[in-house]
């Protein structure tokens, strides 16, 4: 087994451009005494949508640390894949994110409900939990993921065929469905992990509140680090009760621009000497057109470009994502409008700086989700981004370093 390090970052780069300035905000981390591993994820959907393959991303991170002379550990995640996907991933990739959220609330087998009540019948009650649960809430629990557990089961021994061997890391996902999971849920969904020999190291949960892309964390931030920190716990205690490895950690979806749970998040995993994941996939492509529009000229108008495009196809556009956007369409400015605007508007526009008047998130998640029409340019787009990659570089890796890495793990 590939072991994951005690931190570690998920950072997307949609067309494969970015990561020297990615690694620099981890050199940036490394200053300052912070390890955390490059975890470049990439999901189907998105190859998809974009046109490249798994080679395309394993090959643009493998240049990227080559280029750099980056030491660091670094890994290429098949994001969000099952049995029906996972297969072209695996000779590319070395992290499997195993997403079984369609599976949940699939009726379980009555026999291996009750073959589970009975190999953990020492539970329910039990002084030892980091939570509580009672027999009733184990089999319901039981009843609502042991089938999506057992498909989690199946794409790992899939991968482990394919790749002749367990050299990799592996995730299990939960997080896009209706409803979070209580502590008490995943200390079932561990078990049941465990019992089916996967052995996870990241895994990760549907939170409470809204985990919008591009934007801040909305719901009830204390309720939340109660939560975080309960489901912290959970995973302690599966690592050295249940078997499953000792560097398992919590992994946080969507978990870019989140700056409400930073500083506590932080506080939490240090107090309790814990691990993380953070995924910050398509910040990095909202900063590709930051800069863009920060560099002026033929960059500003690709910017423009952009948003017209992705304003005339926003039905399209926002269809494969609407569970985790909220883009409030009267607050859109029109293409025509935003023809009129300078750099320094647009980049104020779609920066995420909450205190900024001039900040508008409807249009930012907007942009957030519509990378497919810049894909759609094909060279157009990518001479732009060489064009102007000194501004484009600068913006990736400051969004990266400041607002996201060190206010999570330097608490500034």
């Amino acid at each position: 087994m590939k072991v994951i390090e005690r931190f570690s970052i998920g950072t997307g780069d949609r067309f494969g451009r970015q990561g020297a300035a990615q690694i620099a905000a981890f050199k940036k981390a490394r200053d300052a005494g912070v390890e955390a591993a490059i975890v470049w994820n990439k999901s189907n959907r998105e190859h998809t949508l974009i046109g490249t393959q798994p080679a395309d991303q394993r090959a643009a991170a493998d240049a990227a640390i080559k280029a750099t002379g980056w030491s660091g550990s670094y890994h290429v995640d098949a994001d969000h894949v099952g049995l029906a996907t996972v297969d072209r991933f695996a000779p590319h990739c070395d992290f499997f994110t195993l997403d079984v959220a369609d599976f949940i609330g699939k009726k379980a087998d009555p026999d291996a409900v009750e073959v589970f009540m009975k190999r953990h019948r020492d539970l329910p009650g039990s002084k030892a939990l980091p939570a509580s649960l009672d027999a009733a809430s184990m089999r319901a629990a039981a009843e609502r993921y042991l089938y999506a557990v057992g498909e989690a089961a199946k794409t790992y021994r899939r991968v482990r065929d394919l790749r002749k061997g367990d050299d990799f890391v592996t995730e299990v996902s939960m997080d896009e469905t209706d409803s979070p999971q209580s502590p008490a849920e995943l200390i079932v969904i561990l078990s049941a992990l465990a019992d089916e020999g996967v052995p996870v190291q990241t895994i990760a949960p549907k939170f409470s509140g809204r985990f919008n892309k591009g934007v801040d964390y909305v719901g009830d931030v204390a309720a939340f680090m109660k939560e975080f920190e309960a489901d912290v716990r959970v995973s302690k205690w599966a690592s050295s009760t249940l078997g499953l490895p000792a560097s398992l950690k919590l992994s946080v979806h969507s978990g870019s621009d989140k700056f409400s749970l930073y500083r506590g998040i932080g506080e939490i995993i240090r107090a309790q000497k814990a691990g993380l994941h953070l995924k910050t996939a398509g910040t990095t492509w909202l900063e590709e057109i930051v800069g863009l529009a920060e560099a002026g000229g033929d960059g500003l108008a690709m910017a423009k470009e952009v948003y017209r495009a992705a304003f005339d196809s926003i039905d399209e556009c926002v269809a494969p994502y609407a569970a985790v956007v909220d883009i409030d369409r009267a607050k859109l400015p029109s293409p025509p409008a935003v023809d009129g605007w300078d750099g320094a508007a647009l980049v104020a526009a779609l920066r995420h700086v909450p205190s900024d008047p001039r900040f508008n998130p409807s249009m930012r998640q907007l942009v957030h989700v519509a990378f497919r029409v810049a894909a759609r340019m094909g060279n157009r787009y990518l001479d732009a981004l060489a064009a102007n990659e000194e501004s484009v570089s600068r913006n990736v890796t400051a969004n990266l370093w400041e607002r996201h890495m060190k206010p999570l793990f330097a608490g500034k």
